[in-house]
């Protein structure tokens, strides 16, 4: 996969992962939550709907070529979300809280930017004018 390819795949991840983590805030704080926790309180299938979109996200990380290590953390952060989340009320805070998804994004950018090292000024471009269009 190229520099554009991965760049591409980023912002899809990141899209997504703000999507279901952060994209709600709570007028008059700084508190952040996505669909992720708004999902988990259907019954049985809003978990797993949630697990799916997370699944998806480490399925396009692995399309960029994470390690083997950093894909094991993140399948930690999507498991144990998953198995918290099954309690109902408590899990759904939780979901709020832990934030899988932009947990797995940082481990990604961290390793995007390690392995290739101009690749954090594009992605860092990227992400200015991602955050302009919105």
């Amino acid at each position: 996969m190229d520099t554009t390819q991965r760049l591409l795949t980023l912002n899809r991840i990141r899209k997504l992962s703000r999507l279901m983590d952060t994209s709600i805030g709570i007028p008059g704080t700084r508190f952040r939550f996505g669909l992720d926790p708004i999902l988990g309180l259907v019954p049985g299938a809003g978990d797993l709907v949630s697990t799916a979109f997370s699944a998806y996200i480490i399925y396009l990380a692995t399309r960029v070529g994470i390690s083997n290590q950093d894909l094991r953390q993140m399948i930690f952060n999507v498991g144990l979300e998953a198995i918290v989340g099954t309690v109902p009320l408590v899990g759904d805070l939780f979901d709020a809280v832990y934030k899988s998804n932009i947990r797995n994004l940082a481990i990604l950018e961290k390793h995007l930017t390690a392995v290739e090292p101009e690749f954090s000024q594009v992605a860092l471009e990227e992400e200015i004018n991602l955050a302009s269009s919105n």
